[in-house]
């Protein structure tokens, strides 16, 4: 497996060797080793795994999680074509601001590991696209915080000739300079403070 660091510090691409025979093809999207080797510490424990299914232009995102608790995200694309997006949002941080992407599918097998704070978002460039979700804390509404996509802060994330499918709350999501004002950012240094294991008291799974 391979990996390598985005322009958004901390976040890193990962892309495993696939082996296909007359049968299909056998493919290991995340290996602890490597992992490990990559990010220093080994994957979260998993408290919840979901996926999305989307059409060709469907939009999701930029989403992140409010910290404290903050949310660690690995992602990766199964079926279809997913164009994905780390976005910095962590005031303090050196890369704040930033954002990259990662075409991601059944054919390289890449995968994305995304730290607390990071903002994340996804473009849909087949129908029928599956992303998959591993993450460090289960799913809270009201945690649960997004950046326009649109933000023309950030530049043009969405290529030519792809129309975007939005729900309503990501096109009435505020821009990065608004949501800063607005004290809705996460801190560097509390995302780099914040357990990547989630505690067994804030996890409804376990009480």
């Amino acid at each position: 497996m391979q990996a390598r660091e985005l322009a958004v510090r901390g976040a890193i691409e990962f892309t495993p060797r696939k082996f296909p025979d007359e049968r299909g093809s056998f493919v290991s999207p995340h290996q602890g080793p490597e992992f490990l080797r990559a990010v220093g510490e080994p994957l979260f424990d998993v408290a919840q795994a979901s996926y999305t299914t989307s059409r060709r232009g469907a939009v999701r995102g930029i989403h992140y999680t409010r910290t404290p608790p903050g949310c660690a995200k690995y992602v990766y694309c199964p079926s279809g074509r997913v164009l994905d997006f780390v976005v910095d949002v962590r005031v303090g941080s050196e890369t704040f601001g930033r954002w990259d992407s990662v075409v991601l599918d059944p054919d390289t097998c890449r995968s994305v590991y995304l730290p607390i704070g990071v903002g994340h978002a996804c473009l849909s460039l087949a129908d029928d696209s599956v992303l998959t979700y591993l993450l460090s804390q289960s799913y809270s509404p009201e945690y649960e915080l997004n950046i326009s996509l649109l933000d023309a802060q950030l530049g043009s994330l969405i290529p030519a000739g792809i129309s975007p499918i939005m729900s309503e709350r990501d096109r009435r999501a505020p821009t990065l300079a608004e949501a800063m004002k607005a004290g809705l950012l996460p801190a560097y240094a509390t995302c780099l403070a914040m357990p990547v294991l989630p505690r067994a008291e804030a996890n409804p799974l376990t009480g």
